[in-house]
């Protein structure tokens, strides 16, 4: 009797559990109307990335950046050399030789509209010793621009354009930038105008490339030629992150890699020409010097920190009391890494104003206050 009973209850084990197979298999749905509880697990993306920004469409970026982006056309004359001023005798008996034919040499450059009233930033080697510049919008519209002002220094110029009511590009925020992020180069390669190409953001803070005296350039891979001097990088929502400037190459074509000079110090050039017609930057006077570990270690320093000062100047800082052999560590309490952290700090200083300097000298920390000055063009910092 039990042996029976036994057999019978895992008959009906044995189908509820086939039957219970087939219901989950088949109709998962009824399980949740029997216990109320739904087993689905679901991957939701968080609130985060709902609420958080887009990337916007590439082709909206380039219909809202590339109307603020023009083509630039300069010229100026210039008289070609003869090589006969090379022999003494001739350049004696034809002294009119020295004059040679003058001609007009073009050249061709971008360049971004930043205010409606007509202000537009490109390179200063763009528009350098040019006579007469002229500026073709991407509606085609051509027009007259005189230079309102130039910095040599970072490579950056304003031009101010007889149009109204122009199209102006809209800043982005500098410390939004990162390395990876997809962005736009828009300019005017070989003349082509409004052309647009697409890369990402392929470093940041690039120094050290003799290019200009002030450097701190975004590295992109985005197509970038002869002409696109001056134009515009943007990111995904079509805002400027950069003004193209350079290539490197070894050929003179693109080689993806290209360097923008970041709208932080565009925007702060573009200010203050615009207010002053000129570029004001701090000045002390010193010669600084990277400090290798074997030159610490020549001149029996405790580490490589800092920036070694090779000359002092007559200044600001030999005023203060800065010696050479001198290890700049810090100005305003911000330290200094490298030569080309220091030249930025002191350019960022106002005239005028007091800087706390702190220094190593004969391996003992100093402070020392210096009154800023006035950089001068071309001299040391």
């Amino acid at each position: 009797m039990l042996r029976r009973f036994w057999l019978l209850f895992a008959q009906v084990a044995t189908v509820c559990l086939a039957a219970l197979f087939v219901v989950a298999t088949l109709r998962p749905d009824l399980l949740v109307r029997f216990t109320g509880k739904n087993n689905v697990v679901l991957i939701e993306e968080s609130p985060a990335a709902i609420t958080g920004p887009k990337i916007a469409s590439l082709a909206d970026a380039a219909r809202k950046a590339t109307p603020s982006v023009v083509n630039i056309y300069t010229s100026k004359e210039v008289r070609q050399r003869s090589p006969l001023l090379d022999d003494p005798i001739l350049r004696r008996f034809f002294p009119g030789l020295s004059e040679g034919e003058p001609r007009r040499a073009t050249s061709l450059g971008s360049g971004v509209i930043v205010s409606s009233d007509g202000y537009v930033l490109t390179n200063n080697h763009v528009i350098e010793d040019a006579d007469d510049i002229q500026i073709v919008l991407a509606d085609g519209t051509r027009m007259r621009a005189t230079l309102r002002g130039s910095d040599p220094e970072s490579d950056l110029a304003v031009l101010k354009a007889d149009g109204k009511d122009l199209p102006a590009v809209t800043f982005g925020k500098p410390e939004n930038v990162q390395v990876g992020d997809t962005v736009l180069a828009i300019g005017s390669p070989f003349g082509f105008g409004n052309t647009v190409t697409h890369g990402i953001v392929s470093a940041l803070g690039r120094n050290h490339l003799g290019i200009n005296r002030f450097e701190d350039f975004i590295q992109t891979d985005a197509a970038v030629n002869p002409g696109n001097s001056g134009g515009a990088l943007v990111d995904t929502g079509g805002n400027l992150i950069g003004i193209n400037s350079v290539i490197f190459s070894q050929s003179g074509g693109s080689q993806g890699i290209g360097f923008a000079i970041p709208v932080s110090i565009a925007k702060s050039v573009l200010e203050q020409i615009i207010k002053d017609g000129e570029v004001t930057r701090g000045w002390l006077g010193i010669e600084p010097q990277e400090l290798t570990p074997e030159l610490a270690s020549a001149l029996a320093l405790p580490s490589a920190e800092g920036v070694l000062i090779r000359a002092v100047l007559s200044g600001p800082a030999k005023r203060a009391g800065m010696q050479a052999r001198d290890v700049v560590l810090q100005i305003d309490g911000k330290p200094t890494h490298d030569v080309a952290g220091l030249l930025a700090q002191i350019a960022a200083l106002t005239p005028g104003t007091q800087a706390k300097l702190m220094v190593l000298r004969d391996r003992k920390p100093v402070e020392v206050e210096v009154t800023v000055g006035k950089r001068p063009k071309s001299r040391a910092s």
